[in-house]
Protein backbone atom coordinates (compact mmCIF):
# COMPACT_ATOMS: atom_id res chain seq x y z
CA UNK A 1 0.00 0.00 0.00
CA UNK A 2 1.02 3.65 -0.31
CA UNK A 3 1.71 5.84 2.72
CA UNK A 4 2.82 9.44 3.28
CA UNK A 5 5.80 9.15 5.61
CA UNK A 6 7.98 11.57 7.51
CA UNK A 7 11.44 10.05 7.06
CA UNK A 8 13.44 12.47 9.24
CA UNK A 9 13.15 15.74 11.14
CA UNK A 10 13.36 18.95 9.08
CA UNK A 11 12.09 17.31 5.93
CA UNK A 12 9.04 17.10 3.72
CA UNK A 13 6.99 13.88 3.83
CA UNK A 14 7.36 11.33 1.05
CA UNK A 15 4.84 8.97 -0.52
CA UNK A 16 6.20 5.45 -0.59
CA UNK A 17 5.14 1.82 -0.83
CA UNK A 18 4.90 -0.12 2.46
CA UNK A 19 3.46 -3.47 3.49
CA UNK A 20 -0.17 -3.76 4.62
CA UNK A 21 -0.05 -4.48 8.39
CA UNK A 22 -1.52 -7.64 9.88
CA UNK A 23 -3.54 -7.21 13.10
CA UNK A 24 -2.31 -9.22 16.06
CA UNK A 25 -4.28 -10.18 19.18
CA UNK A 26 -6.54 -7.33 20.33
CA UNK A 27 -5.63 -5.14 17.33
CA UNK A 28 -7.86 -3.68 14.60
CA UNK A 29 -6.91 -2.98 10.98
CA UNK A 30 -8.89 -0.01 9.65
CA UNK A 31 -9.28 0.74 5.97
CA UNK A 32 -8.81 4.50 5.99
CA UNK A 33 -11.65 6.57 4.58
CA UNK A 34 -10.24 9.97 5.54
CA UNK A 35 -7.28 11.44 7.40
CA UNK A 36 -7.01 15.07 8.44
CA UNK A 37 -3.90 17.17 7.85
CA UNK A 38 -3.16 19.02 11.08
CA UNK A 39 -1.10 22.16 11.57
CA UNK A 40 0.80 20.39 14.34
CA UNK A 41 2.23 18.08 11.67
CA UNK A 42 3.97 21.12 10.19
CA UNK A 43 5.73 21.64 13.52
CA UNK A 44 6.86 18.00 13.36
CA UNK A 45 8.23 18.45 9.85
CA UNK A 46 9.99 21.76 10.24
CA UNK A 47 10.74 22.59 13.87
CA UNK A 48 11.48 19.52 15.99
CA UNK A 49 15.01 18.26 16.61
CA UNK A 50 16.20 14.74 17.42
CA UNK A 51 15.65 14.08 21.11
CA UNK A 52 12.97 16.75 21.56
CA UNK A 53 10.29 14.03 21.82
CA UNK A 54 10.49 10.49 23.18
CA UNK A 55 9.85 9.22 19.65
CA UNK A 56 10.83 10.21 16.15
CA UNK A 57 10.75 9.41 12.44
CA UNK A 58 10.28 7.45 10.33
CA UNK A 59 6.50 7.07 10.61
CA UNK A 60 3.37 7.59 8.52
CA UNK A 61 1.63 10.91 9.17
CA UNK A 62 -2.06 11.36 9.97
CA UNK A 63 -3.52 11.43 13.50
CA UNK A 64 -7.12 12.38 12.55
CA UNK A 65 -8.58 9.18 11.15
CA UNK A 66 -11.85 7.49 10.25
CA UNK A 67 -12.79 4.66 7.94
CA UNK A 68 -14.10 1.11 8.11
CA UNK A 69 -13.06 -1.95 10.09
CA UNK A 70 -11.16 -4.20 7.68
CA UNK A 71 -9.92 -7.13 9.78
CA UNK A 72 -9.85 -7.95 13.48
CA UNK A 73 -7.14 -9.51 15.56
CA UNK A 74 -7.99 -12.44 17.79
CA UNK A 75 -9.98 -11.62 20.90
CA UNK A 76 -11.60 -8.44 19.58
CA UNK A 77 -15.32 -8.22 20.33
CA UNK A 78 -17.98 -5.63 19.53
CA UNK A 79 -16.69 -4.66 16.08
CA UNK A 80 -17.49 -6.09 12.66
CA UNK A 81 -15.67 -5.89 9.29
CA UNK A 82 -17.13 -3.10 7.18
CA UNK A 83 -18.33 -1.12 10.21
CA UNK A 84 -17.67 2.65 9.91
CA UNK A 85 -15.45 3.90 12.75
CA UNK A 86 -13.36 6.79 14.00
CA UNK A 87 -9.98 6.29 15.66
CA UNK A 88 -9.09 7.80 19.03
CA UNK A 89 -5.72 9.48 18.46
CA UNK A 90 -3.84 9.25 21.77
CA UNK A 91 -2.72 5.75 22.66
CA UNK A 92 -1.78 5.42 26.33
CA UNK A 93 -0.90 2.39 28.42
CA UNK A 94 -4.54 1.69 29.36
CA UNK A 95 -3.63 0.76 32.95
CA UNK A 96 -2.45 3.88 34.84
CA UNK A 97 -4.90 6.08 36.80
CA UNK A 98 -5.23 8.65 34.02
CA UNK A 99 -5.86 6.01 31.36
CA UNK A 100 -8.41 4.22 33.56
CA UNK A 101 -10.21 7.57 33.83
CA UNK A 102 -10.22 7.72 30.02
CA UNK A 103 -7.52 10.43 29.89
CA UNK A 104 -5.03 8.62 27.69
CA UNK A 105 -3.61 11.92 26.45
CA UNK A 106 -2.21 12.30 29.97
CA UNK A 107 -0.93 8.73 30.38
CA UNK A 108 1.46 8.51 33.33
CA UNK A 109 3.17 5.27 32.26
CA UNK A 110 4.58 6.10 28.84
CA UNK A 111 6.98 3.18 29.25
CA UNK A 112 3.95 0.87 28.92
CA UNK A 113 2.26 2.77 26.06
CA UNK A 114 2.64 1.73 22.39
CA UNK A 115 4.68 4.91 21.93
CA UNK A 116 5.47 7.36 24.77
CA UNK A 117 3.13 10.35 24.62
CA UNK A 118 2.03 9.71 21.04
CA UNK A 119 -0.08 7.47 18.85
CA UNK A 120 -0.92 6.82 15.21
CA UNK A 121 0.69 9.59 13.16
CA UNK A 122 2.68 10.68 16.22
CA UNK A 123 5.59 8.27 16.45
CA UNK A 124 3.66 5.28 15.12
CA UNK A 125 2.20 4.87 11.64
CA UNK A 126 -0.91 6.99 11.12
CA UNK A 127 -3.73 7.25 8.62
CA UNK A 128 -2.13 8.93 5.59
CA UNK A 129 -2.18 5.46 4.06
CA UNK A 130 -4.64 2.95 2.71
CA UNK A 131 -4.73 1.02 6.00
CA UNK A 132 -4.11 1.90 9.66
CA UNK A 133 -3.20 -0.59 12.36
CA UNK A 134 -4.83 0.32 15.71
CA UNK A 135 -3.15 -1.41 18.68
CA UNK A 136 -6.27 -1.82 20.85
CA UNK A 137 -9.99 -2.03 20.13
CA UNK A 138 -10.72 0.64 22.79
CA UNK A 139 -9.17 3.19 20.40
CA UNK A 140 -11.91 2.54 17.82
CA UNK A 141 -15.31 4.27 18.12
CA UNK A 142 -18.31 3.32 15.98
CA UNK A 143 -19.63 6.18 13.87
CA UNK A 144 -23.22 7.22 14.59
CA UNK A 145 -25.80 6.85 11.85
CA UNK A 146 -25.47 9.48 9.14
CA UNK A 147 -21.85 10.51 9.75
CA UNK A 148 -19.41 9.68 6.96
CA UNK A 149 -15.66 9.09 7.52
CA UNK A 150 -14.76 12.23 5.55
CA UNK A 151 -16.83 14.26 8.02
CA UNK A 152 -15.76 12.29 11.09
CA UNK A 153 -11.97 12.30 10.58
CA UNK A 154 -11.32 16.01 11.31
CA UNK A 155 -13.63 15.82 14.32
CA UNK A 156 -11.24 13.37 16.03
CA UNK A 157 -8.80 16.23 16.70
CA UNK A 158 -9.98 19.56 15.24
CA UNK A 159 -13.40 18.96 16.82
CA UNK A 160 -12.32 17.06 19.93
CA UNK A 161 -9.56 19.46 21.00
CA UNK A 162 -11.76 22.57 21.25
CA UNK A 163 -14.59 20.50 22.74
CA UNK A 164 -12.31 19.44 25.59
CA UNK A 165 -11.12 23.03 26.09
CA UNK A 166 -14.65 24.44 26.07
CA UNK A 167 -15.91 21.71 28.39
CA UNK A 168 -13.39 22.71 31.06
CA UNK A 169 -14.98 26.17 31.18
CA UNK A 170 -18.66 25.25 30.91
CA UNK A 171 -19.47 26.66 34.40
CA UNK A 172 -18.30 30.11 33.21
CA UNK A 173 -20.16 30.07 29.88
CA UNK A 174 -23.73 30.93 30.87
CA UNK A 175 -26.15 33.26 29.01
CA UNK A 176 -24.50 36.47 30.25
CA UNK A 177 -20.94 35.34 29.46
CA UNK A 178 -18.73 36.24 26.52
CA UNK A 179 -16.00 34.01 25.10
CA UNK A 180 -13.16 35.11 22.84
CA UNK A 181 -11.85 32.65 20.21
CA UNK A 182 -8.48 33.70 18.78
CA UNK A 183 -7.76 32.08 15.41
CA UNK A 184 -10.50 30.73 13.16
CA UNK A 185 -8.60 28.05 11.27
CA UNK A 186 -9.01 24.29 11.33
CA UNK A 187 -9.66 24.17 15.10
CA UNK A 188 -11.08 27.64 15.57
CA UNK A 189 -14.06 27.34 13.22
CA UNK A 190 -15.05 24.11 14.99
CA UNK A 191 -14.51 25.78 18.39
CA UNK A 192 -17.09 28.41 17.44
CA UNK A 193 -19.55 25.65 16.55
CA UNK A 194 -18.88 23.78 19.81
CA UNK A 195 -19.60 26.96 21.77
CA UNK A 196 -22.78 27.58 19.82
CA UNK A 197 -23.98 23.97 20.28
CA UNK A 198 -23.13 23.51 23.97
CA UNK A 199 -23.28 26.94 25.63
CA UNK A 200 -25.39 30.09 25.69
CA UNK A 201 -22.40 32.45 25.73
CA UNK A 202 -21.81 35.23 23.23
CA UNK A 203 -18.93 34.39 20.90
CA UNK A 204 -16.35 36.90 19.66
CA UNK A 205 -13.87 35.58 17.08
CA UNK A 206 -10.56 37.13 16.02
CA UNK A 207 -8.57 36.39 12.86
CA UNK A 208 -6.50 38.53 10.47
CA UNK A 209 -8.06 36.90 7.39
CA UNK A 210 -11.34 38.27 6.12
CA UNK A 211 -12.34 34.83 4.84
CA UNK A 212 -11.78 33.35 8.30
CA UNK A 213 -13.87 36.06 9.94
CA UNK A 214 -16.66 35.36 7.44
CA UNK A 215 -16.38 31.66 8.29
CA UNK A 216 -16.60 32.46 12.01
CA UNK A 217 -19.86 34.34 11.48
CA UNK A 218 -21.16 31.51 9.31
CA UNK A 219 -20.34 29.07 12.12
CA UNK A 220 -22.29 31.11 14.68
CA UNK A 221 -19.99 33.81 16.09
CA UNK A 222 -21.79 36.95 17.24
CA UNK A 223 -18.90 39.22 16.32
CA UNK A 224 -15.75 38.76 14.23
CA UNK A 225 -12.84 41.19 14.59
CA UNK A 226 -9.44 41.71 13.01
CA UNK A 227 -6.33 41.97 15.20
CA UNK A 228 -4.78 45.40 15.55
CA UNK A 229 -4.14 48.30 17.88
CA UNK A 230 -7.86 48.75 18.59
CA UNK A 231 -8.74 45.11 19.19
CA UNK A 232 -8.65 45.13 23.00
CA UNK A 233 -10.74 48.31 23.10
CA UNK A 234 -13.26 46.77 20.69
CA UNK A 235 -13.57 43.65 22.84
CA UNK A 236 -13.94 45.75 25.99
CA UNK A 237 -16.61 47.84 24.29
CA UNK A 238 -18.50 44.69 23.27
CA UNK A 239 -18.47 43.51 26.91
CA UNK A 240 -19.49 46.81 28.56
CA UNK A 241 -15.93 47.32 29.68
CA UNK A 242 -15.49 44.22 31.84
CA UNK A 243 -13.76 41.89 29.39
CA UNK A 244 -14.50 38.31 28.37
CA UNK A 245 -15.16 35.41 30.72
CA UNK A 246 -13.16 32.87 28.71
CA UNK A 247 -10.36 33.14 26.13
CA UNK A 248 -9.65 30.15 23.89
CA UNK A 249 -6.38 30.83 22.10
CA UNK A 250 -6.12 28.59 19.05
CA UNK A 251 -2.80 30.18 18.03
CA UNK A 252 -0.67 30.40 21.18
CA UNK A 253 1.85 33.04 20.06
CA UNK A 254 3.32 35.80 22.23
CA UNK A 255 0.98 38.30 20.57
CA UNK A 256 -2.21 36.29 20.91
CA UNK A 257 -1.52 35.33 24.52
CA UNK A 258 -0.90 38.98 25.43
CA UNK A 259 -4.11 39.95 23.65
CA UNK A 260 -6.08 37.26 25.44
CA UNK A 261 -4.81 38.35 28.84
CA UNK A 262 -5.65 41.99 28.06
CA UNK A 263 -9.21 41.03 27.09
CA UNK A 264 -9.87 38.72 30.05
CA UNK A 265 -12.02 39.75 33.00
CA UNK A 266 -11.42 38.89 36.64
CA UNK A 267 -12.17 35.25 37.53
CA UNK A 268 -11.88 34.34 33.85
CA UNK A 269 -10.21 31.41 32.09
CA UNK A 270 -7.46 31.71 29.49
CA UNK A 271 -6.86 28.38 27.77
CA UNK A 272 -3.87 27.88 25.47
CA UNK A 273 -4.79 25.44 22.70
CA UNK A 274 -2.50 26.42 19.82
CA UNK A 275 1.16 25.42 19.53
CA UNK A 276 2.43 28.85 18.51
CA UNK A 277 5.34 28.70 20.95
CA UNK A 278 4.44 31.89 22.80
CA UNK A 279 4.78 32.59 26.51
CA UNK A 280 2.63 34.58 28.92
CA UNK A 281 4.29 36.10 32.00
CA UNK A 282 2.13 35.31 35.02
CA UNK A 283 2.50 37.47 38.10
CA UNK A 284 0.30 39.09 40.72
CA UNK A 285 -0.53 42.04 38.48
CA UNK A 286 0.20 40.28 35.20
CA UNK A 287 -3.25 38.78 34.73
CA UNK A 288 -6.65 39.77 36.16
CA UNK A 289 -7.35 38.73 39.74
CA UNK A 290 -8.24 35.04 40.12
CA UNK A 291 -7.83 34.43 36.42
CA UNK A 292 -6.82 30.88 35.49
CA UNK A 293 -4.29 30.17 32.75
CA UNK A 294 -4.03 26.61 31.48
CA UNK A 295 -3.08 24.51 28.49
CA UNK A 296 -4.98 21.52 27.18
CA UNK A 297 -3.98 18.62 24.97
CA UNK A 298 -6.52 16.92 22.72
CA UNK A 299 -9.44 15.14 24.43
CA UNK A 300 -10.60 11.69 25.50
CA UNK A 301 -12.65 8.82 24.15
CA UNK A 302 -15.84 9.73 26.00
CA UNK A 303 -15.65 13.28 24.68
CA UNK A 304 -15.08 11.98 21.15
CA UNK A 305 -18.37 10.07 21.40
CA UNK A 306 -20.06 13.39 22.25
CA UNK A 307 -18.32 15.18 19.38
CA UNK A 308 -19.31 12.52 16.84
CA UNK A 309 -22.90 12.72 18.06
CA UNK A 310 -22.88 16.49 17.54
CA UNK A 311 -21.53 15.86 14.06
CA UNK A 312 -24.21 13.32 13.22
CA UNK A 313 -26.89 15.77 14.36
CA UNK A 314 -25.52 18.50 12.09
CA UNK A 315 -24.40 20.71 14.98
CA UNK A 316 -20.68 20.31 14.32
CA UNK A 317 -19.29 20.13 10.82
CA UNK A 318 -15.80 20.76 9.55
CA UNK A 319 -15.40 22.92 6.48
CA UNK A 320 -13.03 20.75 4.48
CA UNK A 321 -10.91 20.71 1.37
CA UNK A 322 -10.41 17.15 0.11
CA UNK A 323 -7.16 15.76 -1.32
CA UNK A 324 -6.23 12.35 -2.71
CA UNK A 325 -3.37 10.43 -1.12
CA UNK A 326 -1.25 11.26 -4.17
CA UNK A 327 -1.77 14.96 -3.37
CA UNK A 328 -1.35 14.64 0.41
CA UNK A 329 2.01 16.44 0.42
CA UNK A 330 0.31 19.33 -1.39
CA UNK A 331 -2.29 19.47 1.39
CA UNK A 332 0.50 20.25 3.84
CA UNK A 333 2.00 22.86 1.53
CA UNK A 334 -1.40 24.55 1.24
CA UNK A 335 -1.80 24.37 5.01
CA UNK A 336 1.60 25.99 5.51
CA UNK A 337 0.75 28.80 3.07
CA UNK A 338 -2.53 29.56 4.84
CA UNK A 339 -4.68 28.91 1.78
CA UNK A 340 -6.81 26.14 3.33
CA UNK A 341 -10.22 27.25 4.57
CA UNK A 342 -11.19 25.07 7.53
CA UNK A 343 -9.54 21.64 7.45
CA UNK A 344 -7.54 19.75 4.81
CA UNK A 345 -8.64 16.11 4.60
CA UNK A 346 -6.88 13.35 2.66
CA UNK A 347 -8.98 10.52 1.19
CA UNK A 348 -6.60 7.55 0.73
CA UNK A 349 -9.19 5.12 -0.69
CA UNK A 350 -11.03 7.41 -3.08
CA UNK A 351 -14.42 5.95 -3.95
CA UNK A 352 -14.06 2.95 -1.63
CA UNK A 353 -16.96 1.96 0.54
CA UNK A 354 -17.58 -1.55 1.93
Amino acid sequence: MQALRLKQWHSEPELEEVAVPEPGPGEVLVQVGASGACHSDLHLMHEFEAGALPWGPPFTLGHENAGWVHTLGSGVRGLEPGQPVAVVGAWGCGTCRRCLDGLETYCERPDLAPVPGGGGGLGLDGGMAEFLLVPAARHVVALPEGLEPTDAAPLTDAGLTPYHAVRRSWPKLGPTATVLVIGVGGLGHLCVQVLRATTAARVVAVDPRGSARDLALECGADLALAPGDDLVAEVREATQGVGVDVVLDMVGSDETLATGAACLRQLGDLTIVGLGGGTLPVSFFGVPYEASVQSTYWGNRRELVDVLDLGARGLLRSHTTLYTLADAAQAYRDLASGTVSGRAVVVPNDGFRP
